[in-house]
């Protein structure tokens, strides 16, 4: 396997990062150097999707909490399984940057076929039961179920959490990817054919590094305790998976009060409140309805909420400008996109099923 120094990593890791300037390993202090370290010991490098919030140090340690809580940490639920989750969700959610180091890091886990098939969408031809059940209910839990219906249940009352912490984790992680990564792990001037050496690299180093895990929990005094919001129910099972969400989601929260405008706001949330999973239109013209009832100042933010809430994969350099003029504070930009990512998230995981008969792993 090749080698590659510590430093080359975090060279590579922070030239994938677009429309931010995240700060750099040797500039970090504080909660931002925390992490910062917390994150190389134990997933290996310094993960783009995380390092990507480091313009607003607490946004990030609530990305680093989810993250780490649910897919790093020891748990019921073996970690190829979370690996098949997150692989489909992010197929789901046509996130390119996500599917490649997901699924690579759940081929070196398993071997076999199963990651490349999760990787295109195929999860029902995955010939591992426990994978199988786990993408095909990633997949179909991604949309709203009718009154009545759901997909099956593959898991107990008390992996629960893990599975849909893993599933409301990625919601959130695909959208503010596709908003500020390239769509490969590797910077935008490298040639593609390396992608596969670098997923071999990503994928060894990642699992070289969980020999270096702490226990569940230990990232936790990273942000104050914080209530759980009523849409965390799912998390009930497991109160290290529910303080992690519940103390990120309130520093998302609270650094969005300080930039988004109430209007903004309240149109995203009530354009969540009919969504059904699935992303909008085809081109962008679908958001300028909606946006008409904004006051026209507020409309640049509420253009780039909608369209991180519901069509990351349509933001280009022109929308995240026009929010720029009023707004230039990359911290400003990255809690903006933040909150509107997990609202989305934290709306599919309000239709998640809870109340799991822990025998049988089926929904009550």
């Amino acid at each position: 396997m090749a080698r590659i120094s510590a430093r080359a990593m975090r060279g590579l890791a922070l030239a994938q990062i677009r429309l931010v300037t995240p700060v750099r390993p040797g500039d970090a202090d504080g909660l931002t150097a925390q992490v910062y370290r917390q994150m190389e010991r134990e997933f290996g490098v310094l993960a783009p999707p995380v390092a990507l919030h480091s313009p607003a140090p607490e946004v990030m340690t609530a990305a680093w909490l989810m993250l780490r809580e649910t897919l790093i940490a020891p748990g019921l639920v073996d970690r190829a399984v979370r690996e098949a989750v997150a692989a489909a969700v992010s197929a789901v959610n046509t996130c390119p940057y996500c599917v490649s180091v997901h699924s690579a890091t759940l081929h070196g886990l398993v071997g076999g076929q199963d990651a490349r098939t999760i990787a295109a969408g195929r999860v029902a031809e995955v010939a591992g039961t426990r994978l199988r059940e786990a993408a095909v209910w990633a997949t179909a839990a991604a949309l709203r179920p009718r009154a009545g219906e759901g997909p099956h249940v593959p898991f107990t009352a008390q992996e629960a959490p893990e599975y849909a912490g893993v599933a409301v984790l990625f919601h959130y992680l695909n959208r503010m990817v596709n908003t500020f990564l390239e769509d490969a792990p590797m910077p935008a001037s490298a040639p593609r054919a390396g992608l596969g050496m670098v997923q071999r690299v990503l994928s060894h180093v990642i699992r070289g590094a969980g020999r270096r895990i702490g226990e569940a929990g230990a990232s936790l005094d990273l942000l104050p305790q914080a209530p759980v919001p009523a849409d965390l129910a799912w998390a009930r099972p497991n109160r290290t998976i529910e303080q992690a969400f519940a103390r990120a989601a309130d520093a998302v929260d609270r650094a969005a009060r300080e930039v988004v405008a109430p209007s903004v706001m309240d149109l995203l949330d009530m354009e969540l409140k009919d969504w059904d999973g699935l992303p909008r239109g085809l081109s962008r013209s679908w958001v300028e309805s909606p946006l008409a009832a904004l006051p026209p100042a507020d409309r640049p933010a509420g253009r780039l909420a909608l369209l991180v809430a519901f069509a990351s994969h349509q933001i280009d350099a022109t929308v995240v400008e026009a929010y720029r003029k009023d707004r230039p504070d990359d911290a400003d930009l990255v809690a903006l996109a933040s909150w509107a990512a997990l609202s989305a998230a934290r709306r599919t995981g309000s239709w998640l099923p809870v109340g799991l008969d822990a025998k049988d792993g089926h929904g009550a």
